[in-house]
């Protein structure tokens, strides 16, 4: 059961139009999301652009990626680096 609370610090859409880098998957967490993210199935986004990467989001994607779920919609599917704002 996934149990992964969303904290916005920007709008999907600012974040997403935002001047954007490529960071290691643990360098984002506390970062804001530049992309969506999620793990198939449920098919539920666990990140969304504008959402600030927890570490309860970023350990419950490398424990669906481990479990061999797809990571859909991810710049990298393979998870080792995520899309943040910059900055």
């Amino acid at each position: 059961m996934w149990a992964v609370d969303p904290v916005a610090a920007l709008s999907p859409r600012d974040a997403f139009f935002a001047d954007r880098e490529r960071v290691a998957a643990a360098d984002a967490v506390g970062r804001v999301s530049a992309e969506l993210v999620a793990p198939y199935p449920p098919g539920i986004p666990v990140l969304a652009p504008g959402e600030v990467v927890t570490r309860v989001a970023f350990d419950a994607l490398e424990a669906a990626r481990a479990a061999g779920s797809r990571i859909a919609y991810a710049a990298d599917p393979t998870l080792a680096t995520l899309d943040v704002v910059a900055g």
